[in-house]
């Protein structure tokens, strides 16, 4: 049912706002341009107001969700390509419909370590998709192949890879096409795309030839991740420094919080009394220890982060890490926090002012399954940075809310294990993605954290759009906005789905 005039008011609702709040107020829509209104500005400028009205009887109506790192669904793999381009565009539009049941209507499909052959015919298959009735495929997320060996979780260790050619080596591998600039590559993507395009690019900083490479892939528009990674605090925050603006599934695949040595996780809590050198000649940026220790040495990214990789592969062997808690896979206890010089600055004199940092730290991503992170580590991670906070599933090809646990083909002879949301390999206990789907994160996120279900929902709509900069088109209910949206009971549960301004999904006792 479509509306004479093209305008739709949903009423009796409530609505998310970009702060998290829930707020009781009428949205407008126009259906045939698929964006949100200025219902004012449409009532006394236009002199018109909706011919189609509709009573939400008190349910939530969010923009749709946005999944930023998600592996396949529904059967399809996105890391697999069988040699027929057909059938693999066929594949994304399938995974894209079907997903709307979940909430989702933007998503980054995500391709782990491949070999290097298969990536620029892959990313390039995966530039933005948009349809009208159908989630939108913003782009494409490489996780890999320049990670490091001991945090590759179930990454093909034969395949990883440094780059020591920096931007070349990145180039030569995920090809030069699609590490173009962004309008560029933007202008070269399907019209249907509709202008909006995505590229994020997930690697370990300490890898040599990684962080000059990403630093000119940033200035080109590339979202640059840091994960499966071995970082030390110095050499992480670095990476934010030059540019790094997300951390890939937070807690998994890297060094655990240690109180001398935070590590990657530590950049949550950055604290606002570090300086870093404004020289680039002088890298990794440290705390202000030089002039009271001149003489004190501090070993270089590939030495810290070399000899962490070596005493985790001397104590594991070959086959790394497991996954079942990396809570005790460190053997050498950090050396001790360095003596911090007093610096004579400013100090705050307002309750609840703070001191203004250095640099913006990076958003993170979380997944809520309750196995990949325990309630208490998120909630930690929350409490510390919830602005940062993005919600993610990190699902496999397996995803489908109505599939039954039991072993599962995936790729190269290899099998999962499915139980409930938890997803391993066979014959092994290392986690491989997830099963859950993004509203069960959003519900599993209220509860782990305390937190409303409005901050929830912000956590999987505007925090991921703000970090991939499309925060004016998707996640948000401003006016200009798509008009993607779905309407949640009071519980979280996705009862419809909306595209462009279009249901395209409702739950079968929501049905007339």
């Amino acid at each position: 049912m479509s509306s004479p005039n093209g305008l739709i008011c949903f009423t009796n609702c409530l609505l998310p706002t970009e702060d998290g709040n829930l707020v009781e107020q009428d949205l407008w829509i126009d259906e045939r341009r698929g964006v949100v209104l200025d219902s004012q500005k449409t009532f006394f400028k236009r002199r018109q107001r909706p011919d189609r009205v509709i009573d939400l009887g008190g349910n939530i109506l969010s923009p749709g969700y946005l999944d930023i790192q998600i592996n396949g669904a529904y059967g399809f793999d996105f890391s697999v390509f069988e040699g027929d381009h057909e059938t693999y565009r066929n594949g994304l539009k399938m995974v894209a419909e079907k997903i709307v049941e979940t909430g989702v209507t933007s998503l980054v499909p995500t391709i782990i370590t491949q070999e290097k052959s298969l990536y620029p015919t892959l990313l390039n298959l995966l530039r933005p998709y948009a349809s009208p009735v159908s989630a939108t495929l913003l782009g494409w997320h490489a996780e890999g192949p320049f990670i490091q060996m001991a945090k590759r979780g179930a990454h093909a260790p034969e395949f990883l890879l440094e780059a020591g050619g920096g931007l070349e080596s990145f180039e030569k591998v995920y090809g030069a096409e699609n590490l173009a600039v962004q309008e560029d590559w933007l202008m070269a993507c399907e019209p249907q795309s509709d202008s909006v395009g995505v590229r994020i690019v997930t690697a370990a900083p300490e890898i040599a030839g990684v962080r000059p490479a990403m630093e000119e892939a940033v200035k080109r528009g590339v979202v640059f991740s840091i994960g499966h990674s071995t970082a030390s605090t110095d050499v992480a925050t670095t990476a934010v420094v030059g540019g790094a603006r997300l951390i890939t599934h937070l807690f998994n695949a890297m060094p655990q919080l240690h109180h001398r040595d935070p590590s990657i996780i530590g950049l949550l809590g950055a604290s606002p009394h570090l300086i870093f050198p404004q020289s680039p000649s002088i890298s990794p940026p440290t705390s202000p220890i030089g002039s009271v220790f001149p003489t004190l040495h501090h070993r270089s990214d590939s030495e810290s982060t070399s000899s962490l990789a070596k005493r985790i592969m001397a104590a594991h062997g070959e086959g790394g890490a497991k996954a079942t808690s990396e809570a005790f896979d460190e053997l050498v206890t950090p050396p001790m926090t360095p003596v911090l010089a007093p610096i004579e600055t400013d100090l705050g004199l307002k309750k609840g002012e703070v001191t203004k940092m250095s640099f913006e730290r990076p958003f993170y991503e979380m997944i809520v399954d309750g196995i990949h992170s325990h309630p208490n580590s998120v909630r930690l991670a929350y409490s510390a940075y919830p602005e940062g906070c993005i919600l993610i599933t990190d699902a496999m090809k397996i995803l489908d809310p109505n599939l039954k646990d039991g072993i599962h083909e995936w790729r190269d002879g290899k099998r999962f294990v499915k139980e409930g949301d938890k997803l391993y390999l066979e014959g092994t206990d290392t986690l491989a993605g997830s099963v859950v789907t993004l509203d069960k994160c959003v519900r599993n996120f209220s509860r782990f954290t305390g937190c409303s279900l409005g901050e929830a929902i912000k956590c999987a709509t505007f925090n991921p759009a703000r970090c991939l900069g499309i925060e004016g088109k998707k996640g948000t209910l401003r006016p200009g906005a798509d008009a993607d949206l779905i309407v949640l009971d009071r519980k979280g549960y996705v009862q419809s789905t909306w595209v462009k301004g279009r249901e395209v999904w409702v739950r079968r006792s929501a049905r007339q």
